[in-house]
């Protein structure tokens, strides 16, 4: 008969360090708020202690200590402990602490809590007090989910609970919820991995034993695993529940053991099977000194070994099932100075350790340290927390890198949006990371991802940019006086930020006199008032304007000027009926040619160029309308018997007519269009003449 054994046996690191400390710490007036494992003969040894396990608080009197087992309890029995003065020493596993903590924040995020796990389970129990009871806990994919209210849901599931029955849950969940699912995948990675190596190892044989309490939940589930593959399966508590019988016409056996089933247990069941096999052990240091002889480890196995002597060298072991001691190299244990007197005061206690070479043996606890920080970087990872790595390598499929003993993959889709080429360029580069998916079953690997990190922070910038916008946009209004700072400027205008957003001063709107640049009204990085001229939220635009905001010429107009005052100017432009003269900018007078000279003149150019500088006197001002009349004749002394020569009358051919004709005076409604069209000012031909006689 050939046993296969699985390496993940025994207690996992949560439920070991639990039993040290009801084994350790001084029994008196100690109690354990329910069975501190799923296996009756731990449970009676710490009873014979004289530890009292109790199964409600009210049992348990003030003042008196209370072992919290590695399943964990309610946010409630911690209150209650600390109002009675209860010392409690809290072995939760940190698996479990974990998933209470991600339940008690969604749960104040007002999210919908669903455990998936057994509703009698006391790890179940305890996490349904952190979200005040109110979880929806479903054992099976069989189950009513119509209960679900549609709101936003957090999942989260048992530590020990069965990897492949939550993923078909999940999918369940994803189907039928109108509203966000958020799942984390809460289930303790070592019981993934014992749940797989029992996979792997039913399939590989004829028979299995199934070892550890009978009501151990993750124990239990390893049965169900097994019985998939192998039609014959046995449910062991322990030695005493073997029936050598039932197995004997098996040639291929395997063994399987629960996290809470300790490894005595198991060399228990051993050395029955091989006393039932070996016709000639007469005695049981034969049967161990036979097992001694077959007794194999392999590199990276977990043993508990019994310390017999320490030296300046190190600490002399005996490993389970050895007739030989082992040293631990003093370099290999876990401390900062080496004391071998330590170690000889606690001969005969026993001592975790790693088998890191074999052929021969070596042992290490410092490794073992490595791990179990490796396994509470990888809860973290595993509860979504992101990680860095440094690329090492590449394959046609992805990146490779390195993390502890696992290997990460990261598929070429998943370094980053859309299709990478040259995987290469990534070499040596630090990578960002997210888990996807652990394996276990051949090697430890994990799947990771950079884009999702990537996407998540563009879809939080763009979710934030539209908040920011629509909270912008929803405070602006038409005519609405702003502060803001240019930050760009352009040929065509600037960009000036208002409260984050980029809104446009046209260079139109900055001056009312018009300017050739925009730096020779505003400065980038200097901050200035801005009226809001036009709003398009839907294509995101902004008009704002820095001259509404400062006073018109024409404003100004009447503080400076008078009728009667002589100003100086230019000739801007000349017309048939006059010339305008630029007083200042943003204002004109009209000269009208009847005020240019005590001349008659034709034309006003006969007298006037463009650019000429002139003086006149104002004889009208309206600011209202925008309008000033001037006379350069006015400055001018008029010269004495000027007789008014009428203009000759010609011929088609150019030649002047025998008879002249007495020019017609100008009526009153012969107004001077143009210029008051322009809006620019100016009076009729008729005022004019009245005011000269």
């Amino acid at each position: 008969m050939e046993f296969l054994i699985a390496k993940s046996g025994g207690f996992c690191h949560g439920v070991k360090k639990a039993v040290d400390k009801a084994f350790s710490i001084d029994p008196k007036d100690v109690y354990i708020y329910g069975e501190i494992i799923h296996n009756p003969d731990v449970v009676r040894s710490i009873t014979e202690r004289g530890i009292k396990t109790i199964e409600r608080l009210e049992d348990i009197p003030d003042g008196s200590t209370l072992i919290i087992r590695s399943h964990g309890v309610g946010k409630k029995v911690y209150e209650d402990c600390k109002a009675r003065k209860i010392k409690v020493v809290d072995c939760t596993c940190e698996f479990v602490r974990r998933t209470q903590k991600i339940v008690d924040e969604q749960h104040a995020l007002g999210k919908a809590i669903i455990i998936v796990g057994e509703k009698t389970h006391p790890e179940v129990i305890g996490l349904n007090g952190w979200c005040d009871n109110e979880a929806y806990i479903f054992s099976s994919e069989n189950e009513d989910f119509t209960i679900l209210p549609q709101k936003d849901c957090c999942v989260v599931a048992q530590t020990t609970y069965s990897e492949e029955k939550f993923e078909k849950i999940i999918k369940i969940l994803d189907n039928i919820s109108q509203k966000t699912v958020e799942v984390f995948k809460t289930i303790c990675y070592t019981t993934i991995g014992r749940q797989n190596e029992a996979n792997e190892l039913s399939k590989q044989c004829d028979a299995v034993l199934v070892i550890g309490g009978l009501n151990s939940s993750n124990t239990n589930k390893l049965y169900d695993i097994c019985a998939k593959n192998c039609p014959n399966v046995f449910r062991l508590a322990n030695a005493a529940d073997l029936n050598y019988k039932t197995i004997k016409r098996f040639k291929k056996v395997g063994i399987v053991t629960g996290a809470s089933t300790p490894n005595a247990q198991t060399q228990e069941v051993l050395l029955k099977m091989e006393m039932e096999t070996e016709a000639k052990a007469t005695s049981m240091e034969e049967v161990v000194a036979n097992m001694d002889s077959q007794q194999k480890f392999k590199k990276g196995q977990l043993i508990t070994a019994t310390i017999s002597s320490a030296d300046d060298s190190g600490v002399a072991v005996l490993l389970p099932l050895a007739k030989k001691e082992v040293i631990l190299d003093k370099d290999e244990v876990d401390c900062e100075v080496y004391n071998k007197d330590e170690f000889n005061a606690k001969l005969g206690e026993e001592i975790e350790l790693m088998v890191v070479a074999i052929n021969p043996v070596k042992l290490s606890q410092k490794e073992i340290k490595k791990i179990k920080e490796e396994e509470a970087a990888l809860a973290e990872i595993q509860a979504g927390k992101e990680f860095e790595v440094v690329c090492t390598g590449f394959n046609k499929g992805g990146l490779t890198s390195q993390l502890g003993s696992y290997t990460v993959f990261v598929p070429a889709r998943e370094i980053r949006s859309g299709y990478v080429k040259e995987l290469d360029k990534y070499v040596g580069k630090k990578l960002r990371l997210k888990l996807l998916e652990i394996k276990t079953e051949r090697r430890k690997e994990i799947i990771a991802s950079q884009r999702v990190i990537i996407e998540a922070e563009k879809a939080a910038k763009e979710a934030a940019r539209a908040a920011k916008e629509a909270e912008f946009f929803a405070s602006i209004h038409v005519d609405d006086v702003v502060e803001g700072k240019v930050e760009r400027i352009t040929s065509f205008g600037a960009f000036v930020s208002v409260n984050g957003f980029d809104c446009l001063a046209h260079i139109s709107d900055l001056s009312w006199t018009g300017v050739k640049s925009v730096n020779d009204v505003l400065e980038i990085g200097k901050k200035y008032q801005f009226k809001v001229l036009k709003i398009d939220e839907a294509s995101k635009k902004v008009s704002i304007g820095y001259k509404q905001l400062q006073a018109q010429p024409w404003e100004l107009a009447a503080e400076k000027y008078a009728e009667g005052d002589v100003i100086h100017g230019k000739v801007v432009r000349i017309v048939p009926f006059g010339a305008f003269v630029e007083v200042e900018k943003g204002i004109d007078g009209l000269v009208h040619v009847s005020q240019i000279s005590h001349e008659f003149l034709e034309n006003p150019t006969t007298a006037l160029a463009i650019g000429q500088e002139i003086d006149a006197k104002i004889l009208k001002l309206d600011c209202a309308e925008k309008k000033m009349t001037l006379s350069i004749k006015a400055l001018e002394p008029k010269p004495e018997n000027l007789e008014r020569k009428p203009r000759a009358p010609k011929t088609e051919d150019g030649e002047v007519k025998e008879k002249v004709k007495k020019p017609r005076a100008p009526k009153a409604e012969d107004e001077v269009t143009e210029w008051n069209e322009s809006g620019l000012g100016g009076v009729s031909i008729a005022d004019l003449l009245n005011k000269n006689s």
